[in-house]
């Protein structure tokens, strides 16, 4: 229920489908003559178009997501395994292209090929199903194969968890099937703008992961000053919403320990 609900949720909050909406009750105000309401909704959207075009909101927003755990963490001596998050490839693409189809986030299997150097005997996990409610048949970990052949990773060595559809599944279902001890690493990889909630909903698992952040999107230190720069705002506020509507549900919820969780807790 919750995925559904979660899904739902965010299709109709999205920036751009909101924006769709107005437009549509716009022209239905102005076909049935409500003009005033028409204008009202009209200058509303404007301002508020304006606002994310020359106010770097979003990317602020997605800066303190990403710096909220080190870029480079402490490791231990001995790593006992990596937990990698979905959200690298397109299943359907892939399968029905039959090549990769793999987007920006693929540090989240490249580094591995590091940690691996680190700790060669890790155990490696990659969780990812299918967030699409209406295709639960392209699996993400049924192609992630091939991305960790890319490399140079034997898939072999690999778990891949295939039932997940979002972060908590992600760290429930894996929590499950590795049963990780108390006094073992486990390191968890997956986009730093991400990483709050991924952590929070494992530590709710039970786990006691460290984070290892990759795919940045920010330097770090933007300073807030206005531009212009419709595409880029638009795609950062709605980054910077999902995560945080997704920070606020998961704790409003139980799935999170923890709001806005922290290195250390």
């Amino acid at each position: 229920m919750f995925f559904w609900f979660s899904k739902i949720l965010w299709f109709l909050v999205h920036p751009l489908n909101l924006l769709f909406i107005g437009i549509c009750v716009i022209a239905i105000c102005f076909y049935f003559r409500w003009n005033r309401t028409a204008r009202a909704i009209s200058y509303a959207m404007a301002i508020v178009c304006i606002a994310i075009t020359t106010l770097p909101v979003g990317i602020s927003v997605v800066q303190e997501l990403e710096n909220r755990f080190p870029a480079n963490p402490n490791l231990p001596a001995q790593i006992d395994g990596i937990v990698i998050l979905g959200g690298v490839l397109d299943a359907k693409i892939t399968r029905a292209r039959g090549r990769l189809s793999i987007n920006d986030a693929v540090e989240r299997i490249s580094e591995v090929r590091a940690l691996l150097e680190h700790s060669p005997e890790a155990r490696v996990v990659f969780s990812g199903g299918s967030g699409n409610p209406l295709d639960q048949e392209n699996k993400e970990a049924h192609v992630a194969p091939g991305a960790f052949m890319l490399f140079s990773i034997d898939p072999a060595r690999v778990l891949f968890e295939d039932k997940s559809r979002n972060t908590f599944e992600n760290a429930n279902f894996t929590f499950d099937i590795i049963k990780p001890k108390m006094e073992e690493n486990w390191v968890l990889i997956t986009s730093a703008f991400h990483m709050p909630r991924s952590v929070g909903a494992f530590r709710k698992a039970g786990w006691r992961v460290i984070p290892y952040p990759v795919d940045f999107v920010t330097a770090g230190d933007i300073v807030f000053r206005p531009s212009f720069n419709f595409r880029g705002g638009i795609s950062a506020f709605s980054r910077a919403l999902h995560e945080c509507l997704g920070l606020l549900f998961y704790w409003l919820t139980d799935r999170s320990e923890s709001l806005f969780p922290a290195p250390g807790q």
